[in-house]
């Protein structure tokens, strides 16, 4: 495999044993990151802004954007072997420093901010079993998530080998409930329920066709983050090839999960009926097929789905600033490895910030779940980035032989690109102003990393970027102080 200077140390470190994934780790690695708690909820959440034909509509459109980027990554992982770190790297490569800093700045807010709701979310289902847990920010639960918080950081730190093989094993347990939801669901079936007010204009509430398409995509938007899970590992990919083939396979598996599970509801319960259901709604639907250990089932189903996510996220969480720690992007700190391989300073921060939010959580849940669907939509600037990087691979002809079709992954390109640029506009003003709180920040840390480097801060381009960005960042906290913007 070719490989570039500053890719020279994590590969080193990815030749040793402790280090090496292998195709089936790498598929857990990407259904386990996409796998969480937004499976158990779909039933509700589609169906709380969308009918039946419009829940079509919205998993075709889906279908069509992500598998886009799956193709994106898929071909850049083999066209571009000498980078590493997925969709951080591809973003540095294509439009220089200052954007790759702010794709890995991003994802990495999105990560550890999920893996808060991740904590809080177990413990709310648990509450199921224990009241006192109530929704995931008690202090009881708050005591309990620290505990899980922290195995899972001495279970990261034995070895990324070792959690990915856990993963593995916690990836199958948590599939399994929700192949078992979809095969019970299946035969109880009625396609008389699922064609009642098809389209979902009888209630008006619902908005055109249109209107419901769109709040199916932003739901869709979530369910599929972690679909880069194995390019983010592609430095400890024991072939170049099973990066491509993970992504794929994690891809199809979940979408046929995630729409059978959505659309199969339908045939249960009415739409008004799924809308008003608690979450996990697959509790509810279950519940009413097969009686009150359904819910018991899927709720414990849930528990395990989301340590399982926890662990995958934890592991991505901390792999992208430590690559980008190794080639001066962040700064050097970041990069520290333990003698097993694993980045222990990275690991350390990213679990500190989210114990930290975690003690937030007892005082301003509101403020915790604003922060929370930002992050989701944080992480599409390293998506639209990836795609773009695809398009201009194509267009330049880099990496291609003379005469190679390139039509293919131009198209693959420009279409991830314009989804994901459609989703930044469906997230609404409210959200991108206070993604800009949270990226703005990052300059600091930018910096730093380029007088680490001796190197200039921005050229002029970025540094009009920069000083946008501080901008809207400002404006957003005022308007979030004189109430204009209520999201947090």
């Amino acid at each position: 495999m070719a490989t570039t200077d500053i890719n020279v140390p994590i590969q080193e470190a990815a030749t040793t044993a402790s280090t090496k994934l292998r195709l089936g780790s790498l598929t857990a690695l990407v259904i386990g990151s996409m796998v969480g708690s937004g499976v158990f909820s779909l039933p509700q959440n589609m169906a709380a802004g969308a009918g039946p034909l419009a829940i079509l509509i919205g998993w075709t459109v889906t279908a069509v954007g992500m598998l886009a980027l799956v193709f994106v990554y898929q071909s850049l992982a083999v066209r571009r072997p000498d980078l590493d770190a997925g969709p951080y790297a591809y973003a540095k490569a294509g439009f220089g420093p200052f954007i790759g800093f702010n794709s890995a700045w991003g994802y990495w807010i999105s990560a550890w901010v999920g893996n808060v709701s991740y904590a809080v979310i177990v413990f709310s289902a648990l509450s199921y079993f224990f009241p006192a847990f109530g929704d995931g920010n008690t202090w009881q639960a708050v005591l309990g998530a620290s505990i899980l918080l922290w195995i899972i950081h001495f279970l990261v730190l034995a070895g990324i080998r070792q959690a990915a093989i856990v993963n593995t094993f916690v990836t199958v347990a948590k599939i399994a409930p929700v192949v078992l939801f979809v095969g019970v669901v299946a035969v109880a079936f009625k396609l008389n329920v699922w064609s009642l007010d098809f389209t979902g204009l009888a209630n008006a509430s619902l908005g055109s066709i249109a209107t419901q398409v769109k709040s199916t995509l932003l739901v869709t938007l979530w369910v599929f983050i972690g679909i880069e899970g194995a390019s983010v590992f592609s430095a400890r990919a024991e072939r170049r090839k099973d990066i491509a083939t993970a992504t794929v396979l994690g891809f199809f598996t979940c979408l046929a999960l995630y729409a059978l599970v959505s659309l199969l509801s339908l045939g249960i319960l009415s739409q008004p009926e799924l809308a008003a259901l608690k979450n996990p709604s697959m509790a509810g639907v279950l519940e009413a097929v097969i009686g009150p250990w359904g819910a018991v089932l899927i709720n414990l189903a849930l528990v395990v789905s989301v340590v399982g996510a926890f662990l995958s996220w934890t592991l991505l969480a901390a792999e992208i600033p430590h690559v980008a720690g190794k080639d001066g992007t962040m700064p050097k700190f970041f990069g520290n490895e333990s003698e097993r391989g694993v980045p222990s300073t990275s690991l350390l921060i990213t679990n500190l910030l989210v114990q930290g939010f975690l003690v937030i959580t007892l005082f301003a849940q509101s403020t915790y779940q604003a922060l929370f669907y930002i992050a989701s939509a944080a992480i599409l600037v390293p998506y639209i980035f990836s795609g773009a990087f695809a398009a201009k691979l194509a267009l330049t002809g880099e990496s291609y032989e003379s005469g190679e079709r390139r039509s293919g992954p131009l198209i693959a390109g420009v279409l991830a690109t314009i989804y994901g640029l459609w989703l930044v506009y469906a997230a609404g003003p409210a959200y991108l102003f206070m993604c800009a709180i949270l990226y703005a920040p990052g300059i600091i840390f930018y910096v730093w990393a380029r007088r680490e480097a001796n190197q200039r801060a921005f050229h002029p381009v970025e540094a009009i970027i920069a000083v946008a960005l501080v901008a809207v960042a400002i404006l957003a906290v005022y308007e979030m102080w004189t109430g204009a913007v209520s999201a947090l």
